[in-house]
């Protein structure tokens, strides 16, 4: 059989809870009834059905204290026991003359929600053949004033449809929110899906570009070894010293992004300090862009946290980006502030990039993240895409907002995965959670 492991629909602990109410119900109308319309029931024989009612409801609470999911057969074999339990009564006290028959409904509707149509058709085949019989055999309601009977029918009437429209519309509310729940997850996992094979198709991409540049790169550095020694030697190639000198700084970035590429091939990378990381990071960075304006502003309570980033690659590759974009909006100023603060009791380290370029477009912003989108500044939006994703893997969030006075405010937010239930929380959570790759320890 298959199980039933969807936390949105009815199970046995529901039913136990369900069971529990309808016994109570069943005994406060059996005082009732006795007490103030003067029936005589058989209660001899209507107690023991109830007491066996609460035997099986103590075995369905064992069961469900084993916190195992339960297979469709269970819940039939649940259902059918409710059933049969309301037929004795039934039959004990008017049969389908008694204002309570309908609550059959109540439970056959659970049951075709919840149960696969041939489980659910011999269970609706056994309600009607209770009711069939009821209608023909059953113990008469026996009542000191026959009067009485119709003032009990009314209210009985009352009752029961009170009670059956409260079970319905509170499972029909339960499934209802369910199916939009499901709904819901299923349209993320369905986007997350999609983003992850954008993501991979440009990787795959990166990986081939990275393998088809090796070539031409080791040409480009002899050939910038050989400009070297003939700057040294010959005294009219001494103006382009500067020149030469730029060239071989740009190869060695080139050289070390495909050895941090390679790598992230072949493994992790190894945790570290963010206070250490970051000022490497940094000085790297400004390497590609020399001529603009850079600060960059830690606060005091990231000194003190004692943070470790658990992937600096692929924090890098972010921050990288994220620079990058500000740098090319505006050479004049771009600003890199770090903070760390707690979230939800987890370290949560905070990365903001400034710039006081133009701005996002009101048209990109909606879209910026979400898919490759081509820019004002003539790129296409495949950095920021992948920012994106990687920030999301690693159970991140980055969030784009106008700065004051112009330009852009780039946010990136990153929490502690190193532990076993944050990486299992971040998840679950997937886009745009607080939870990503860093770590605190103390330091020595």
């Amino acid at each position: 059989m298959h199980r039933i492991t969807n936390t949105g629909r009815v199970n046995l602990g529901h039913l136990f809870w369900l069971r529990s109410l309808a016994i109570i119900g069943q005994l406060v109308t059996i005082a009732v009834v006795q007490a103030f319309y003067g029936a005589h029931l058989p209660l001899a024989a209507m107690l023991t059905i109830i007491a066996l009612e609460i035997l099986f409801n103590a075995l369905t609470w064992v069961r469900v204290a084993r916190a195992q999911p339960e297979t469709n057969l269970e819940l039939f074999g649940q259902l059918w026991v409710d059933l049969g339990a309301l037929s004795a009564l039934l039959f004990l006290s008017g049969g389908a003359t008694n204002p309570f028959v309908t609550l059959y409904l109540p439970s056959l509707a659970i049951a075709a929600a919840v149960l696969p149509w041939r489980l659910m058709g011999w269970l609706a085949l056994f309600a009607v053949a209770c009711y069939s019989l009821l209608t023909f055999s059953y113990v008469p309601l026996n009542m000191e004033d026959p009067l009485n009977l119709f003032e009990y029918f009314r209210i009985g009437l009352w009752v029961n449809f009170m009670v059956s429209v409260g079970l319905i519309g509170w499972f029909v509310a339960r499934m209802s929110r369910a199916l939009r729940a499901r709904d819901f997850a299923l349209a993320d996992a369905q986007e997350r899906l999609l983003r992850d094979e954008r993501a991979v198709a440009l990787g795959v991409q990166a990986a081939t570009v990275a393998h088809e540049i090796g070539t031409p790169l080791s040409t480009i550095a002899m050939l910038s070894e050989e400009l070297r020694d003939s700057v040294r030697h010959d005294p009219h190639l001494a103006p382009y010293s500067a020149d030469v000198e730029l060239l071989e700084q740009q190869m060695t970035l080139c050289t070390s992004a495909l050895a941090r590429l390679r790598s992230r091939a072949t493994g992790p990378a190894p945790r570290q300090p963010l206070d250490d990381w970051l000022h490497g990071f940094v000085e790297q960075w400004r390497l590609r862009h020399p001529h603009v304006r850079f600060e960059l502003i830690e606060a005091e309570e990231q000194k003190r946290a004692g943070l470790f980033l658990s992937d600096p690659v692929a924090v890098g590759q972010i921050l990288t980006i994220l620079l990058d974009n500000a740098a090319r909006a505006s050479r004049d100023s771009v600003t890199l502030t770090t903070s760390a603060s707690r979230h939800l009791g987890e370290p949560v380290i905070q990365f903001d990039v400034r710039d006081q370029g133009a701005g996002i477009p009101a048209a990109l912003r909606g879209s910026l993240g979400a898919t490759p989108v081509d820019s004002t500044q003539g790129g296409h939006g495949v950095g920021l895409y992948l920012a994106f994703s990687a920030a999301t893997r690693l159970g991140g969030s980055i969030e784009l907002t106008p700065a004051s006075p112009h330009g852009t405010h780039a946010i990136l937010r990153l929490a502690d995965t190193s532990a076993p239930e944050s990486r299992e929380k971040a998840a679950r959570t997937g886009r745009g959670g607080v939870a990503g790759s860093v770590t605190t320890e103390k330091r020595a």
